[in-house]
């Protein structure tokens, strides 16, 4: 991090004034040497009785009651950490979530993107409950949540056989759909292939599956670099990570988009705020006041991801 030394300590200084509890840990942890145990404990806060999650871990909605999407963001904070202990008391509850058959559509063979309690609380207009059938057209979270339960749950229950129908069901989707131009929906099939891979499962042809992902990747990242300065726009760090194969540096999707990759590093180096925040590129669309708190834990999640951007592809730049 020597030639972002002071981005790096400007990114600190905010994070230490602004961050939430779960996201000051989830920094230590990345940069200071912290450990799991304090990022499990701050997640743990947000975790209901009835073993899902709530209360704006995902920070565009602030329904404190248990749904998928909070879910998922709980179990991507699980991986982020490298955390596999399929025994412990978090993961245990989420697939007891997960197995109660709440917020799962029967008909769609899906879990929920949107649920109804959301609308009782501030949040992002995408949030607001649908339950249209288009509202259910793509696999997210449910290609995310298939792969976690085949990770974790026990082999010879009921959940992991209906995740292992989901997961088939879904992979033959996105290899039959591609390009579909959903950067959120393909984050969700990249960590599907990288639980099955880890599980050793083959639903589908994998080596199709993986050509498929980098096509979608490659198709679904903003080529028009300008526009990333004003809009909200699917940029490389979207994608790439420090600690999984499939997306570090030393994939083919580094190649791929390595000239990509140089400009963004450039472009967080150029527009970092005074405060050592970035600009939060999107609103709610809605009169929701909470919209301001919201985009200042935004603004720690985001230096997290571009901090972790930075370490692993900025210097790689100057080798």
């Amino acid at each position: 991090m020597s030639k972002y030394s002071e981005i790096f300590g400007k990114a600190r200084v905010f994070i230490y004034r602004n961050a939430r509890p779960v996201d000051l840990a989830r920094w230590r942890y990345h940069f200071e040497g912290g450990n799991r145990e304090d990022v499990l404990t701050a997640l743990a806060a947000y975790q209901n009785a009835d073993g899902g999650f709530g209360h704006a871990l995902e920070a565009d909605n602030f329904n404190p009651n248990s749904c998928p999407m909070h879910t998922w963001k709980a179990c991507e904070i699980l991986r982020e950490i490298g955390f596999e202990d399929g025994s412990h008391p978090i993961i245990k509850e989420i697939l007891r979530y997960l197995d109660s058959g709440a917020d799962f559509s029967e008909k769609h063979n899906k879990w929920l993107n949107t649920v109804q309690t959301n609308d009782d609380y501030p949040h992002a207009v995408w949030w607001s409950y649908s339950d249209k059938d288009e509202a259910y057209r793509d696999y997210n979270p449910t290609a995310y949540i298939a792969g976690f339960i085949i990770r974790y749950a026990d082999k010879e229950s009921g959940l992991y056989k209906k995740a292992g129908d989901i997961a088939k069901q879904a992979c033959e989707w996105f290899i039959n759909s591609v390009p579909f131009g959903d950067d959120h929906n393909a984050a969700c099939f990249i960590r599907l292939y990288e639980y099955l891979t880890e599980a050793g499962l083959e639903p589908v042809n994998m080596r199709t599956f993986a050509e498929k992902l980098k096509e979608e990747i490659n198709s679904v990242i903003c080529r028009d670099t300008e526009r990333w300065k004003t809009e909200y726009v699917c940029r490389p760090s979207m994608f790439f990570s420090d600690n999984e194969r499939f997306i570090s540096s030393e994939s083919m999707l580094f190649e791929d988009n390595k000239e990509l990759i140089r400009k963004e590093c450039e472009l967080l180096a150029e527009t970092q705020l005074e405060d050592g925040s970035y600009i939060v590129p999107w609103l709610w669309y809605n009169d929701y006041t909470e919209y301001t708190l919201a985009a200042n834990w935004w603004k720690s999640i985001l230096l997290i991801k571009y901090m972790r951007f930075l370490r692993e592809f900025g210097e790689r730049q100057h080798e």
